[in-house]
């Protein structure tokens, strides 16, 4: 089975195809970077002999979750039958752009980095958040759509 034929299933085509690669490699850009910019925090509490705030934690894990799904995701298999996952973690970052956004949106930075990185880091978890939501809205989308279909293989069974 070659590219062509995988990309011109009943599941979009290839620009299907394409917007699913774009869109899980921009949440795993953002998942990275959100864990480069929460890590920062933790990595300098550990340093100062300071206890690990539990919402950089949770912050951490959460990045590193969506990190590895995408990660899983880039294996060639029908992921929209997983957009109750990517639903979970679009949770899982409203949880983190609450936590952050009442903190930091509106505190001041006034030359502060950490004020500001925590601020910029903010925004960070709502794009995360918005791609999350897309890619979960867009798999239960394909997931109703092809629900009547019938099987890839012998085309006997409805699926």
């Amino acid at each position: 089975m070659g590219f062509k034929e995988r990309s011109s299933n009943s599941s979009g085509g290839f620009v299907a195809f394409i917007i699913h690669a774009t869109l899980r490699f921009l949440q795993f850009v953002f998942a990275l970077t959100v864990l480069g910019l929460y890590g920062t925090d933790l990595n300098n509490a550990r340093k100062a002999h300071v206890y690990a705030d539990k919402k950089w934690v949770y912050a951490e894990v959460v990045g590193g979750l969506a990190a590895v799904t995408c990660i899983v995701y880039m294996i060639p298999f029908k992921s929209y039958l997983a957009f109750g996952w990517d639903a979970i973690l679009f949770i899982l970052w409203v949880a983190v752009f609450g936590i952050f956004g009442k903190m930091y949106i509106h505190e001041h930075a006034e030359g502060d980095s950490g004020v500001q990185r925590m601020k910029n880091a903010v925004w960070i978890d709502l794009v995360n958040m918005l791609l999350w939501l897309v890619s979960a809205l867009y798999g239960a989308f394909l997931f109703f759509k092809n629900r009547g279909h019938r099987s890839l293989h012998t085309g006997r069974a409805a699926v």
